[in-house]
């Protein structure tokens, strides 16, 4: 068997069905890799390259540009920290579907009692909603800078979009990975191309020295962190790699290849965060704009220090994130409420109904890049909840064999956690105590 093999079947196909699917909504349709240097090239691509897209959605773009233009390199260490978390967490995820063939949220639901299942569930499908309520809502944010989209119909024509990537794309297992591959190159070439313009100072440097400057810092570095380390793609990952093949020498081999491939993909990713911090810190505090604080703002500032090219390259760069984070998130609901429930419902239905919060808040006024930090915010609080019953399943032999976590494994993904509830307290105290 070639390592190519061991990889499709570590990570779990045997489906015909598409991703999300009502009927395999947990895994990648596995069809036929075409021959030569297109199966190699293709197989290269896997999970991770589907998981790195929600660590480069819409609250990314937030976050990151009103951290770069608010505070300069000041937080350029907490998007470094956040995402060698990520990476460590998410091998960690793909480990547990390889050793266990099942999802994190389906042994949940094989561990706990129901009342704990049903409110692990429950925050789960919030941060469902968070989730996708800044990629939704930051689609729409983008088709009005490019087009004049006004944003309610924006919503609207990113969900059909996003549904229509998800269920039309993935005719193979690999094409889906590559069509989201190809969306985060998209992403990275186009801040790329921005922080290469703007001409990044040499300070940024001093930026990888931990330090906050206040309470408002402190909520951009939650947010930071929540649209970094996301709850969602934690489940959704141990279901992308729940293994048919039970071999402990293929399982070895192929989370070898996995771990390579997580540090890849999430290295983009992370890339990619950091030169839109690096960009807006260059662009607007560096020259003074530090009220640049919507992506609005952000867009209309390139376009008159930068050029037109450098507005257009962040706009197509947002819409290629809420485009495709928008599907991975879509999925990744399926895969929660199938795993906590044993319930499976339409794609349609589903996106249908997470079109209401989004919808809601455009229609209520709130501004949409202020909206997009707060609900990342929400996703750092729903991290826990994931990564404590993460760190328990890998931690037990009797469920992962041979894969369990070494003593400083657990150790690391414990102090993790305590890193990211640290930032939340923090965030909670600072206003009745600051």
């Amino acid at each position: 068997m070639t390592d190519t093999d061991m990889t499709a079947n570590a990570i779990g196909s045997g489906s015909d069905a598409p991703p999300g699917s009502i009927d395999q909504p947990g895994e990648l349709a596995a069809s036929p890799c075409p021959a030569g240097g297109w199966a190699r090239l293709a197989a290269f691509f896997g999970p991770a390259f589907v998981v790195s897209m929600a660590y480069v959605d819409p609250g990314n773009f937030a976050t990151n540009t009103a951290a770069g233009a608010t505070y300069g390199y000041l937080l350029l260490w907490v998007i470094l920290v956040a995402n060698v978390i990520a990476m460590f967490i998410q091998y960690l995820s793909a480990k547990l579907g390889m050793a266990t063939g099942r999802s994190l949220p389906e042994l949940c639901r094989e561990t706990c009692g129901r009342p704990l299942t049903l409110l692990l569930w429950g925050q789960a499908e919030i941060v469902a909603i968070a989730t996708d309520l800044a990629e939704l809502i930051g689609g729409a944010v983008a088709l009005n800078l490019l087009f004049g989209v006004p944003l309610i119909p924006g919503v609207l024509i990113t969900a059909a979009v996003s549904v229509l990537l998800l269920v039309l794309a993935p005719q193979g297992r690999h094409r889906f990975e590559m069509v989201l591959a190809g969306m985060l190159l998209i992403i990275l070439g186009g801040f790329l191309y921005q922080a290469v313009d703007a001409g990044p100072s040499p300070e940024a440097a001093a930026g990888l020295l931990p330090g906050f400057a206040g309470a408002e810092s402190v909520l951009l570095a939650t947010g930071i962190v929540g649209a970094t380390v996301m709850p969602h793609v934690i489940y959704l990952h141990s279901a992308l790699t729940r293994s048919t093949n039970r071999d402990p020498t293929h399982r070895g081999r192929a989370l070898r290849r996995t771990r390579r491939e997580i540090v890849v993909a999430l290295s983009f990713a992370g890339l990619a965060n950091m030169t839109m911090l690096v960009a807006a810190a260059a662009v607007f505090h560096r020259g003074g704009h530090t009220g640049t604080d919507t992506l609005h703002e952000a867009h209309n500032g390139l376009g008159s220090l930068l050029g037109p090219t450098a507005a257009i390259a962040f706009a197509v760069a947002l819409l290629a994130a809420g485009l495709a984070s928008s599907s991975v998130g879509t999925y990744a609901g399926q895969i929660i409420m199938e795993g906590f429930l044993r319930r499976q419902i339409p794609l349609i239905v589903r996106r249908a109904a997470t079109l209401v919060p989004a919808a809601g808040i455009l229609m209520a006024g709130t501004e949409p890049t202020r909206a997009l930090i707060l609900s990342q915010a929400v996703l750092s609080f729903g991290i826990p909840f994931a990564l404590v019953p993460l760190i328990i399943f890998t931690s037990s032999r009797k469920l992962m064999g041979t894969l369990v976590n070494r003593r400083h494994t657990t150790i690391a993904a414990v102090t993790a956690i305590a890193l990211i509830s640290t930032l939340n307290l923090f965030l909670l105290a600072e206003p009745l105590f600051g």
